[in-house]
This record gives C-alpha cells, sequence and structure tokens, in this order.
C-alpha cells in the first residue's frame, strides 16, 4: 500500500520543483534494475563447484524487488542495502534496507524502504512541502512575467530612439535580452518537464527535453555573463581614457554570447558520456555540474573584485576636479546602477554554490526561493534602473512627446483654421520653425497689430 501512495506523491509532484520529474525517477530505477541484472549475471558467472557445495545447506537466491537488489546469501545471513537511488533523489536522505535469508526464503524487507529513506507516507510535511513549493511557483511565473514585459518595453524604447544609440545602451540591450531569453527558457522547460502527468510519454521525448535543458543553462550563463559585461565596461570607462567603443563591443559581444556556447557544449557533452540520466536536469555528478556552475562563480568573483576597484576610483575622482566634468557624472550615473547589480544579483549564487544539495535540510527552500522567487525579479529590477529611471532616456521620452503632443496641437488648428483661410495656422507654423528670438518678434507684432 505505501508503494502506492509513493506513486501519487511522484505523480503529484510533476507539477512542481520541489522534486525530480517523475521521469527521471523512472529513468533512475530502470538503470538500476540494469546495474542489479549485470551483478546478479558476473555472480552467477563467478559461482564455482565450491560455493555450491557451500550454498548446498540452504541458500537464498539474487533477486530484484523492483525498488533494491539483493546478492546471493546462504540461510542465516542478514543482507543490508543502501536506499535505492529514486528515493534519495526525492527526500536527499540516506539509509538502508534489510533483509534476513530464513530457510524458506527471503524475508520482507525492515524498516520499512519508505520510512528508512526518509519518506513517511502518514507525515503530513511533505504535503506542507508540496504547498510551499506550488506557491513559490506561482511567485516565480508573476516575477518572469513581470520581468518579460518590462525588459521588452525597455529594450523597444532603447531601439527606438536615435539619440540613444550608443555602445552603452547596446550592452544594455544586451543584458535585456539575456534576461528575457532567461525567462523564456524557464517558461520552455517548466511547460517540458512538468506538463503531464502521463508516464508514457518519458522515453519518446528525450531528445527535445535534453536540448531544453541545454538551452536553459545557456540562457543562465550569458545572463550572468552580461552581468560580467556590464562590470567590464564601466571599469574600462573609468581606467581607459581613450578607447575604441566599436572595437570593444564586439569582444563583448564574443564574451557575452559565445563563452557560454563553449561551457555549454562541454556540460552537455560530459552529460552525454558520463552522466546521461533522465532528461539532465538533476545534478547527481558533482564534478560535471561544476562545469556550469564553476565560471558563473568565476564571473560573480570578478565582478566583485571590479566592483571593488570602481568604488576605489570613483572615491578618487570624486575629490579631484575631474569629479565635476560632464562626463564624469554620466560615469558616476552608471555606476550607481552597475554597483547595484553586482552584489544584488551575485551574492546568493557564491553563498550556495559551496552548500551541499540537500533536499532534506532546509537550504534547499532557502536556495530555491533566492533563485526563483526573488531572481524572477532580477530582469524587472534592471529595467528600471537602466532605463525607466535613467535620465537622459527620461529627457528623450519627453522630449518626442512635447513633439507628438504639438503636432496634435497643429493638427487641431488645421481644422479650426481652414475656414479663415489657414492664416493662422501659418503663422503658428511659422512660429514653430523659426528661432526663439524670431518667435518673440513675431508674438510681438501679432500683439500690436491686435
Amino acid at each position: 500500500m505505501w508503494t502506492i501512495r509513493v506513486i501519487v506523491f511522484w505523480i503529484s509532484a510533476v507539477l512542481v520543483r520541489a522534486v525530480p520529474p517523475i521521469c527521471d525517477l523512472l529513468s533512475v530505477l530502470k538503470k538500476e534494475e540494469e546495474d542489479c541484472a549485470e551483478t546478479l549475471l558476473l555472480e552467477a558467472k563467478n559461482r564455482t563447484s565450491e560455493n555450491d557445495l557451500l550454498l548446498s545447506s540452504g541458500r537464498c537466491a539474487g533477486m530484484w524487488d523492483n525498488m533494491t537488489c539483493w546478492p546471493s546469501s546462504v540461510v542465516g545471513q542478514t543482507v543490508n542495502a543502501h536506499c535505492p537511488e529514486f528515493f534519495q533523489m526525492l527526500t536527499g536522505k540516506k539509509g538502508f534496507v534489510y533483509r534476513n535469508c530464513t530457510s524458506e526464503g527471503w524475508s520482507d524487507p525492515y524498516p520499512r524502504p519508505d520510512i528508512a529513506c526518509g519518506y513517511n507516507v502518514n507525515d503530513t510535511t511533505n504535503e506542507a512541502r508540496r504547498s510551499y513549493f506550488m506557491t513559490l511557483k506561482a511567485m516565480y511565473t508573476i516575477g518572469y512575467c513581470t520581468s518579460l514585459v518590462t525588459l521588452m518595453i525597455a529594450l523597444a524604447v532603447l531601439g527606438s530612439f536615435r539619440r540613444l544609440r550608443c555602445t552603452r545602451n547596446y550592452i544594455h540591450m544586451h543584458l535585456f535580452t539575456s534576461f528575457i531569453l532567461r525567462a523564456l527558457s524557464n517558461f520552455i522547460k517548466d511547460a517540458v518537464l512538468f506538463s503531464s502527468e502521463d508516464i508514457s510519454y518519458c522515453g519518446e521525448y528525450t531528445a527535445g527535453c535534453k536540448l531544453t535543458m541545454v538551452f536553459f543553462q545557456y540562457c543562465i550563463m550569458s545572463n550572468y555573463s552580461w552581468l560580467l559585461v556590464e562590470g567590464l565596461y564601466l571599469h574600462t570607462l573609468l581606467v581607459i581614457s581613450f578607447f575604441s567603443e566599436r572595437k570593444f563591443l564586439w569582444r563583448f559581444i564574443a564574451l557575452g554570447w559565445g563563452a557560454p556556447t563553449v561551457f555549454v557544449a562541454a556540460w552537455a557533452t560530459a552529460r552525454q558520456l558520463h552522466e546521461n540520466i533522465g532528461c539532465w536536469d538533476i545534478n547527481t555528478n558533482t564534478n560535471t555540474w561544476w562545469i556550469i556552475r564553476g565560471p558563473i562563480v568565476l564571473s560573480i568573483f570578478i565582478n566583485f573584485i571590479l566592483f571593488v576597484n570602481i568604488l576605489r576610483i570613483l572615491m578618487r575622482k570624486l575629490s579631484s576636479p575631474e569629479g565635476r566634468s560632464s562626463d564624469f557624472n554620466q560615469y558616476k550615473r552608471l555606476a550607481k546602477s552597475t554597483l547595484l547589480l553586482i552584489p544584488l544579483f551575485g551574492v546568493h549564487y557564491i553563498i550556495f554554490a559551496f552548500f551541499p544539495e540537500d533536499a532534506s535540510s532546509g537550504t534547499m527552500e532557502i536556495q530555491l526561493f533566492f533563485e526563483l522567487a526573488l531572481g524572477s525579479f532580477q530582469g524587472f529590477v534592471v529595467a528600471v534602473l537602466y532605463c525607466f529611471l535613467n535620465g537622459e532616456v527620461q529627457l528623450e521620452v519627453q522630449r518626442k512627446w512635447r513633439q507628438w503632443h504639438l503636432s496634435k496641437h497643429l493638427r487641431q488648428h488645421l481644422s479650426t483654421s481652414a475656414s479663415n483661410g489657414g492664416s493662422g495656422l501659418t503663422q503658428e507654423m511659422q512660429m514653430v520653425r523659426s528661432s526663439p528670438a524670431e518667435q518673440k518678434r513675431a508674438t510681438l507684432q501679432r500683439s500690436s497689430v491686435l
């Protein structure tokens, strides 16, 4: 009965990121069964006549009980086995299950596998965790939707106005794009991994599922890579007086989009060769996972080094006459935004990168809260800092708004002055096109006539 409850728990957990998808669990279970078959076959090949004579008094044949592999044993022996790997994936707990070899065959396993391996079907803790993760899923869905909308608006604003097209804003636009891809990849991943409760599809979409995870990891890495580019660009502005921004822009593009391609390709190759389990969304091999995690942690550390050096340069220049120049004030405004992003988006990743991924501890809940709930709003924060609160953007939008309002005003005058021969409209248009001095002179002339 308890096995049915565990399977029901698997299926209900498919909807959230609290536990691995059922396809991964079944894949691991199948692999353990294949390993057990190989072990029992090797055991049969290595059997000798002396062993057969020793076991003639009574023996229990090796078997696979649909969860655990039990090797052959003599009567009276107690055999222990590690908790099945799929249970460890569910609970993060390691334990042992025991069977006695009796004259009548194997005894029932004890303690019961679900209890020995950390999952108690009568415990309400799992329901509470499931409720927490469902709430977390709702939060990060709202966060990514909010970020996606604001980032697309910010990207359209920076791309629409010609006066805003410069290297600095081009880099901001690439950063916006990386956050947009990160949000989209998260939605695609959820749709692929958690779209169905039917286990019959598990072996059908393996290639597409793995490609989805490769794309997801690439978007994560490129996002951190462009955060590094923001720090490098600001540091370059403050350290190098004259440099070719166009040449540096292409180098930054190669770093932002090209470097993640190399590491993600290496990770995908390692997964295919050494850890080809499920949909590649569960990281059981730490060494393979550090192919992705290592460069991200390194980029965050480099950003912190740049962070400290930028602060030092700013403090030195603020006390010099150069601190009063308009260019330096522009760099200072850019520094405020960038220096806020570096610690905001990097601290939690470094902290949790060195924590063990133990699902049975509270660390997992805290880590997922920072990475999903709060991390999903990062794109919104970036759009606000680099676009909506940008004084240069605000001035350009206000200028375009005034132009639009003035053209609307002129069109209204066109309709009202058509009956008067258009003389009033002609004078208004001449005032708009003339210089301020001419406008003032024309106004005085009209006043004297009136």
